[in-house]
């Protein structure tokens, strides 16, 4: 049986998480369900923060990219973290793929690109880890 008084909680906390960085209705919801708020009183706050402006999927999804991005993270990471918080629409194409794997690599290696195939092979790992594709990792090693 849903309160009033169980709907303003949730809304609350809802807000209140919202008020510390944007999340996604996904991670909302998941983040709600823990504190052990029921399925009806959840989607009336998520509704209702949506309605208000507080939430959005397409904010939230513009933020989470700049910030993976900025941490040198590349799309094939990204793709996948923003495919466990619940989206599925976003696009990825405005930004440097090829540019950050070389940024990333320099950063981490130097200037100096390795002479030896073990020392390449360990950077080009490297690069994939962080989530670049296999085109974006060869262009940061220019020939």
């Amino acid at each position: 049986m849903t309160t009033h008084k169980q709907q303003n909680k949730c809304y609350a906390a809802a807000l209140k998480m919202l008020m510390r960085r944007e999340h996604s209705q996904l991670e909302l919801s998941n983040k709600l369900q823990l504190k052990g708020f029921d399925d009806a009183d959840i989607k009336h706050s998520i509704d209702l923060l949506i309605e208000q402006k507080y939430q959005s999927d397409e904010r939230f999804t513009e933020a989470f990219i700049l910030m993976r991005y900025n941490q040198g993270k590349g799309p094939v990471i990204i793709s996948s973290e923003l495919k466990k918080r619940g989206i599925e629409s976003f696009d990825l194409s405005i930004f440097d793929w090829f540019g950050l794997a070389k940024e990333v690599r320099k950063k981490k290696f130097g200037l100096n690109l390795p002479s030896d195939y073990k020392t390449q092979a360990k950077q080009k790992r490297f690069l994939k880890s962080r989530g670049f594709g296999f085109d974006q990792i060869n262009k940061a090693f220019p020939r």
